[in-house]
């Protein structure tokens, strides 16, 4: 016996949900593409649970519809659709055993006890727990949990997995090693997932697509990458990553890149349709170049706060652009608080955004 997976898409079109006279969704359409793993992402209040839930069936839209690998599954409640949930809170039965628990599912929906143990075992094994089967759920980690609640997920085959938080009672350290996990399974067995969180470095290190939402709608939709490098708004540069945000002047365009005066500094980006005048640019810390000579360029600072870190140094710069957060690696040339210091530019960690 073998567990099979057939990957389906998820497709929202004009979805609301109302409760009451809150507005928690608002008009979102997205498309998701079989075997990808989407993450929504935003911070708490945005929709981005409820979205989950409405996937789930869990909730149900006040307008619009939903799909599931092209079935319209708008008002089926969550019994009748092939999606699995791994929770927040892993929701292990405390008095049965792993094999018992990952089984559970199986054994509810009428499978044979004995067929329902044998996928619960070979769930487990793809989790990496095949040795764990006779164990309580007490007698594990919390990072063996949560595999555990993996397992239980995808032994019911769905065609859409969904995880909703699933790593926030982790420690930092197992976070990033269980998240690897994850997204290593969900590529092998080439799963549609839909991962909420509100981890922006969560975000980037697993999502083919990341949706990112604010105030009931969707802000931003991209790759990682394209939302890291080229954020469309001061919302999304500064929730995805830290960035600064500084006013400068588009004086001319050249092709594809706009030359914008920064503070007398000259830099070039790629100007997003943005015309002469007053705009907004999102530099990113590490994209700010400190100089110990405060000659060395037009744009003059001083070093107000300084953490080492290990492997960078932190620095809260004063500048006539304003307060600039400031990240360097050149951990062996500390700048002490008090320094003045000259700022300079990476053309790479600067966007035009929309203020």
């Amino acid at each position: 016996m073998s567990l099979d997976y057939k990957a389906g898409s998820v497709v929202f079109e004009k979805v609301s949900k109302h409760f009451g006279n809150v507005t928690a969704i608002d008009d979102i359409s997205f498309t998701i593409e079989p075997g990808q793993l989407v993450t929504l992402l935003g911070p708490s209040g945005c929709g981005k649970t409820t979205t989950l839930r409405m996937i789930a069936g869990l909730e149900h839209p006040s307008e619009g519809r939903i799909l599931i690998g092209d079935k319209d599954v708008t008002n089926l409640p969550a019994t009748d659709r092939d999606v699995s949930m791994v929770f927040q809170s892993y929701a292990l039965f405390p008095h049965m055993s792993v094999a018992e628990n990952v089984a559970y599912g199986l054994t509810v929906s009428g499978t044979r006890k004995s067929e329902a143990i044998e996928k619960a075992l070979e769930g487990l094994n793809l989790v990496g727990l095949a040795d764990y089967g006779k164990r309580l759920p007490s007698e594990l980690s919390g990072g063996q949990q949560q595999r555990v609640a993996v397992a239980r997920a995808l032994v019911l085959e769905p065609e859409v997995l969904l995880l909703d938080e699933p790593l926030s009672n982790l420690d930092a350290k197992l976070r990033r090693h269980v998240r690897e996990e994850i997204r290593d399974l969900q590529q092998q067995l080439g799963l549609t997932a839909v991962y909420v969180t509100h981890d922006q470095e969560e975000a980037l290190a697993v999502s083919d697509q990341i949706i990112v939402m604010n105030k009931s709608v969707i802000a931003q939709q991209g790759t990682p990458r394209e939302l890291y490098e080229l954020p469309a708004s001061a919302f999304i540069a500064d929730f995805i990553g830290d960035a600064n945000l500084i006013v400068g002047e588009l004086e001319k365009r050249d092709g594809g890149l706009a030359s914008i005066n920064v503070g007398g500094v000259e830099v070039k980006v790629p100007h997003r349709e943005q015309t002469q005048g007053q705009v907004t640019l999102a530099v990113r810390p590490d994209a700010v170049i400190l100089h110990q000579d405060a000659g060395a360029t037009a744009l003059a600072g001083e070093v107000t706060h300084a953490s080492y870190l290990g492997n960078q140094i932190q620095y809260t710069i004063a500048s006539e652009l304003g307060e600039l957060f400031v990240i360097d690696y050149r951990v062996d040339q500390p700048m002490v608080k008090g320094s003045s210091i000259a700022l300079d530019f990476n053309a790479r960690g600067l966007a035009l955004v929309a203020a």
